[in-house]
């Protein structure tokens, strides 16, 4: 054992990254980013223990793809690695960024090496470029780039750390505290993405996979006398609406299912229990918007979706147009993609004896292309 426990932040917003899809969620195939880091990481067999942090809306989905030690991350870079921290049983660990992503098992070698020799061993680069520092030049000579991964004495680094004054690095944090740290030089491979144009300066990840991803979705509610019905967003003309925890609207409720689906991420129930208040007699649009939201963050793109419509009663003919418009709209495609169909059951079963509405709904994702910005 390495006595050495590794640290992958993952839980930033990706504010500066200014992209439809988190960058912790770029797929690599069909691999997030931060599985792919993570993994390469443990091929290179240097760690006891990998922990990552997450964001609190994306901890649950991550648990779906591996069995690392997952840590709810917090507000702040330090926060969240402070969180972390409290799961390290080693006397050294070692703290990255997922978006540092192309660590070479030789790179960390090097900065294990010197494990001990001081209570942080830092990673940096050289300026080549002139440096001015209000208004005047200063010396590039003296001037630090500073990289992760850095290695720490475990118990050193909770003590510094444990501050209100925020530090954007450990070393730095340890130095403020009292504490030592040992340069060395890092490397110009291990670019770290913070905008998107930084995706060019990566040549070690494989762009993702064009394999289409499909999820199907069926919901029924019966009808209601006191509500007002809608179907798809759309308000349509009718006696009686739907008995249901929110507004009922069921072609939604199974577009959503299909959509997690696709995506693998559970169903409607899980992400939106009707044991809630908060969901009470919600706006199901509400509900839609904040899945597609949550799809395009975990890196996915809307190809289409078909909506199969099953009533004996209402008729919808007349509302397909404005339905299609209005799921489009949220979905963030065009309406041409959107599909809506209508039958009835030749008067069979409950829908046939028009007690209620069923509908089936298929979806198609695909990854966002990263490689085309």
């Amino acid at each position: 054992m390495n006595d050495l426990t590794l640290v992958l932040l993952a839980a930033g917003s990706s504010s500066r990254f200014k992209c439809c899809s988190k960058k912790q969620w770029l797929r690599i195939g069909h691999k997030p980013l931060w599985q792919e880091v993570a993994q390469k990481c443990v091929e290179t067999k240097l760690f006891d223990k990998i922990i990552i942090t997450s964001a609190k809306e994306d901890i649950e989905f991550m648990k779906n793809y591996d069995s690392f030690t997952f840590v709810q991350g917090s507000s702040t870079r330090q926060k969240s690695l402070l969180n972390a921290l409290k799961e390290v049983q080693s006397d050294f660990v070692i703290v990255s960024d997922i978006a540092r992503a192309c660590i070479n098992e030789e790179f960390l070698k090097k900065i294990i090496s010197k494990k001990g020799k001081a209570d942080c061993i830092v990673p940096y680069l050289k300026v080549s470029d002139t440096i001015v520092y209000e208004n005047e030049t200063i010396n590039r000579d003296k001037v630090k780039r500073i990289q992760t991964p850095q290695l720490s004495r475990t118990n050193i680094l909770k003590s510094a750390l444990d501050t209100d004054k925020e530090f954007t690095d450990e070393s730095s944090a340890i130095v403020a505290n009292g504490g030592s740290r040992e340069f060395i030089l890092g490397e110009s491979e291990a670019n770290k993405i913070t905008f998107v144009k930084d995706l060019n300066l990566l040549s070690c990840l494989e762009k993702p996979s064009n394999d289409i991803l499909s999820g199907t979705g069926f919901d029924v509610h019966a009808f209601d006398e006191t509500t007002q019905m809608y179907l798809c967003g759309v308000k349509i003309d009718s006696d009686f609406g739907f008995k249901a925890h929110s507004d009922g609207d069921v072609a939604i409720h199974a577009l959503i299912d299909a959509l997690l689906g696709a995506a693998g991420m559970g169903d409607i129930g899980m992400m939106f229990p009707d044991s809630s208040d908060e969901f009470k007699d919600i706006d199901s649009k509400i509900l839609l918007q904040r899945v597609v939201k949550k799809i395009y963050d975990f890196g996915f793109i809307i190809v289409n979706i078909d909506l199969t419509i099953a009533a004996q009663t209402p008729k919808i003919g007349n509302y397909k147009l404005e339905m299609r418009r209005t799921i489009a709209k949220i979905l963030r495609c065009d309406s041409s993609r959107v599909n809506i169909k209508a039958t009835t059951t030749e008067k069979l079963g409950f829908i046939g004896r028009s007690e209620g509405v069923g509908v089936i709904a298929n979806a198609n994702l695909k990854y966002f292309d990263w490689t085309k910005i």
